[in-house]
């Protein structure tokens, strides 16, 4: 199963680096009138059913968590928006253009860690009260939802309908490998690393399957560049680098408090129909448009 997720998560960063998986590339594009490239984005979760199916059926069934919202998760997402913004990236682009030689982009992983490791347990929500949605509910809505954007993907011309492929394998693939590790994405790794860092605890660091799938993930992202050959190595002043690191400072102080960044959100939270996981979306989609507009602005 280990080696299957490896091959899942590869993909997912193969398909992220080719269709320029970006919030804040989508809230631009949203703003200007063209809202598909966002939408598609908010709604990539939704083949996760097969992936729930498919555990069923291997003996393995999961169940994705569901939480009500909070002010902690509101707050955390519009701050993450923020730090995106002045980022140039949301958190999977940032991964992204750091696999295409962009070194910046090392910085903001940095201030991504630092707040992980300062504030994981000062800031962490609580993930507010949970629900339970009956499972034969659960699967009903996403699959409706599929059959949907299935229909409007074939009824686009044909880069609109390998970009809805291409959005919706993105999260089929993250959720066969939610099937093998729940917490597989990368601020979920970054929350179990400051958890561990910060009560001092050995035994609850990452198991090292955590750390080869977050390494296969930056390998298909980077495999990825090399193939359309956008792969340039970009180096930056301390000046920008600085900048950078203070955008994922916040970046990270948002996903500690809305309990994970945009990939959390976007492949693990939404499929799971959670609404601090919806909530925590929009409120980072709200923060990117702000932020975008304090830059414009100056």
């Amino acid at each position: 199963m280990l080696l299957l997720s490896l091959l899942f998560i590869a993909i997912i960063g193969f398909l992220a680096q080719t269709t320029g998986l970006c919030m804040v590339r989508g809230v631009k594009e949203a703003t200007n009138g063209k809202p598909i490239f966002l939408i598609s984005i908010l709604l990539s979760g939704a083949f996760v059913w097969l992936a729930i199916g498919a555990a069923y059926l291997l003996g393995q069934p999961v169940r994705l968590a569901s939480y009500y919202p909070t002010l902690l998760s509101a707050v955390g997402g519009l701050i993450f928006g923020l730090g995106a913004a002045f980022n140039g990236g949301c958190g999977v682009s940032t991964m992204s253009r750091f696999a295409r030689g962009q070194v910046m982009m090392a910085a903001t992983m940095l201030g991504w860690l630092v707040s992980w490791l300062l504030f994981a347990e000062w800031l962490s929500d609580d993930l507010g009260k949970g629900y339970v949605i009956p499972p034969m509910l659960h699967m009903a809505i996403l699959m409706s939802l599929s059959v949907l954007l299935l229909v409007v993907a074939f009824k686009s011309d044909t880069q609109g309908r390998t970009l809805w492929l291409s959005m919706l394998g993105i999260g089929l693939m993250a959720g066969l490998v939610f099937i093998y590790e729940p917490h597989w994405t990368p601020s979920g790794l970054l929350k179990s690393m400051g958890l561990s860092v910060w009560n001092g605890h050995d035994d609850t660091w990452p198991r090292a399957e955590r750390f080869y799938l977050f390494f296969c993930l930056v390998l298909g992202m980077v495999v990825a560049a090399l193939v359309t050959k956008s792969f340039n190595v970009e180096l930056a002043s301390l000046t920008r680098l600085f900048k950078h690191f203070l955008a994922g400072t916040l970046m990270g102080v948002g996903a500690v408090m809305a309990s994970g960044g945009n990939d959390s959100q976007l492949l693990v939270a939404l499929p799971a129909l959670s609404l601090a996981g919806l909530v925590a979306t929009l409120c980072i989609v709200m923060g990117i448009f702000m932020g975008l507009k304090l830059q414009t602005n100056r």
